[in-house]
């Protein structure tokens, strides 16, 4: 009797758990027959973290633009590679020599790729107080009153390739299409105000930027439109200090403010910290200059320390910092290989998942945060990342803990009661036409499960494939 009713109870199960399925792929199928979605390519990947069993795939395998998902790739191999309580050092002192209160040498400020450096996500780490007041205070103490030559800026621990060359011309004027510089400051980006007419079609006026770039060429196209948000785009590169700005703003504004990438951030830094020495008493009667110092001849009076890598990979990957993530290729080469290029930190990223099972061969990577459309990675490679972080990795919670939950970061308009507490972690990634996620999920049943989904080359709003995903994964997690 007791074969039968075991035989029994493994139908009941199997019919159980197909019967789940079914649902699922159901929701599943009803979300691909959206016209917005039929041309679209959708690739698909969910696997029992506990048991390593692939609960569901759909095109797993196939090379899908990944957006910001690639930044779980990049956070999480730098988590191993450097470790959790990695910081970043930026060196203040000088060259020559000190003779009566007068410094016959140059002041110096040595780059080491922090990219907090006076970051608005860090106010309490570097403006209580003001870490470049600290930075006078420091060089008071030494006794200089006077400096000689010139305040040098040394940015030589990262290579001049700034940006990747893959990146588009619409993205790298703006804030989020930042260049990685040695000596970041302030996220690398300036404040752009306009003022704009009551009437739409008028041509807008710039009434203030914030912080001031000197020598800066701005060149201002954006009209006031019948609109509530902004579509002001600002076009130049790292190589040449000419912004052009083109689309519009709301009408009948005062003041409405974009946001706009530094080009030499470096310079920016150097200029702050000279008119803050002016302010002190501290004559600099050379220039600000940007070259290299010899180590031997540098004299350091202050090392300002970034917060930890765990503080910066949270914010990196709840707010989605595309800065955060290219100085972060760049200082995985410049630790292991000396100087940080951005090739060099793509290929000892590459070869650090290459060792733990994701064959470099099968995907391509061509910068550090995803904003790069020629990046290629199939979904089933994220779960292998998410796998591998939470099963193998000694820095399992800073990385968990990196990733949004519904209500905050890019998850902030998802529903918190289908998903409460940490039920769902989350690292989203969106372009044009692209919509990706890739992250843990806790189903009712209480097991958690990676996945990786993405949506490419599909037509209508992001906001309404939002909803339909989010509908996804409540399947997902009621079912499972």
């Amino acid at each position: 009797m007791k074969k039968p009713l075991f035989t029994l109870l493994l139908l009941c199960l199997f019919q159980f758990v197909f019967s789940q399925q079914i649902g699922f792929e159901k929701v599943l199928n009803q979300f691909l027959n959206q016209p917005e979605y039929k041309h679209a390519s959708v690739g698909i990947n969910i696997i029992d973290l506990e048991s390593g069993k692939q609960v569901y795939a759909l095109n797993s395998e196939k090379l899908m633009v990944p957006a910001s998902t690639l930044k779980l790739v990049t956070s999480a191999a730098t988590l191993e590679l450097l470790g959790a309580d990695y910081r970043f050092e930026t060196k203040v002192g000088f060259t020559g020599q000190i003779d009566e209160n007068k410094l016959n040498g140059n002041l110096a400020v040595i780059g080491g790729g922090d990219p907090a450096l006076g970051s608005e996500y860090f106010k309490d780490h570097y403006f209580n107080p003001h870490f470049l007041d600290v930075w006078v205070d420091k060089i008071i103490e030494t006794g200089i009153e006077e400096v000689s030559g010139d305040l040098i800026l040394d940015i030589s621990l990262y290579d001049s390739k700034k940006i990747p060359p893959t990146w588009i011309w619409e993205d790298m004027g703006n804030y989020f299409g930042a260049g990685a510089s040695a000596l970041t400051i302030f996220d690398n980006l300036f404040r752009i105000t306009f003022r704009s007419s009551r009437i739409a079609g008028r041509l807008t006026e710039i009434i203030n930027i914030e912080p001031a770039v000197g020598g800066i060429n701005l060149e201002n196209e954006v009209v006031s439109a019948n609109i509530k948000y902004d579509r002001a785009y600002v076009f130049g590169s790292p190589l040449d200090k000419k912004r052009v700005i083109r689309g519009s703003i709301p009408k009948n504004r005062r003041a409405f403010t974009i946001k706009a990438s530094v080009p030499e951030p470096e310079l920016l830094l150097g200029n702050q910290l000279q008119q803050r020495l002016l302010k002190k008493g501290i004559k600099i009667l050379g220039e600000v200059k940007v070259k290299e110092i010899p180590q031997e001849k540098f004299h350091p009076v202050f090392i300002q320390y970034s917060p930890e890598l765990a503080e910066i990979v949270e914010v990196l990957n709840h707010e989605s910092v595309n800065l955060f993530a290219e100085h972060l290729v760049k200082q995985v080469a410049a630790e292991i290989k000396g100087t940080g290029s951005r090739d060099e930190g793509i290929k000892i990223i590459k070869g650090f998942w290459d060792m733990n099972g994701i064959h470099k061969e099968d995907w391509f990577m061509e910068d550090g945060s995803g904003l790069s459309h020629f990046n290629a990675v199939p979904p089933k490679l994220l779960t292998k990342v998410l796998s591998y972080m939470y099963k193998q990795s000694l820095h399992k919670q800073e990385f968990v803990n990196s990733l949004a939950k519904t209500g905050e970061g890019t998850l902030i308009y998802w529903d918190r009661e289908r998903f409460p507490g940490e039920s769902l972690k989350v690292k989203s990634g969106s372009m044009t036409r692209v919509r990706c996620y890739a992250g843990y999920l806790v189903p009712d049943s209480g097991k958690t499960i990676a996945f990786s989904l993405m949506v490419n080359h599909f037509s209508g709003s992001h906001t309404k494939l939002i909803r339909h995903i989010e509908e996804l994964f409540y399947q997902l997690k009621t079912e499972f």
